[in-house]
């Protein structure tokens, strides 16, 4: 499976973006998905993850009511709407899939499939 990531770029304070994730190679349907995003300098965090039923998802404190992902199994792609962005939302954002969530959930290294980041550029 390859993983693409797009949809980052440049926007204000309190604007939106929405960030698409398409898989190919394999139905991504088998798969839980998440989000992580890296800031410079900083670890590599948690922001969202989506059962691959999309029935269940889990979002990171700090993005939970801005944030908010979900999956398009048809299309092989999962998104993630972020709204009310703010300065500290500055980071590369990749997607990653897992055939277990638990995985994603953990934020372990040991993911099945990373893909490439997007930036996304939050100005003040």
């Amino acid at each position: 499976v390859q993983l693409q990531a797009s949809g980052g770029g440049l926007v204000q304070a309190g604007g939106s973006l929405r960030l698409s994730c398409v898989a190919s190679g394999r139905t991504l349907s088998a798969y839980a998905m998440g989000w992580f995003r890296q800031a410079p300098g900083k670890e590599r965090e948690f922001v969202a993850a989506i059962s691959w039923s999309g029935g269940s998802t889990y979002h990171a404190d700090s993005v939970k009511g801005r944030f908010t992902i979900a999956r398009d199994n048809a299309k092989n792609t999962v998104y993630l709407q972020m709204n009310s962005l703010k300065p500290e939302d500055t980071a590369v954002y990749y997607c990653a899939a897992d055939s277990a969530i638990a995985t994603i959930l953990k934020g372990s290294s040991g993911m099945d499939y990373w893909g490439k980041g997007t930036l996304v550029t939050v100005s003040s």
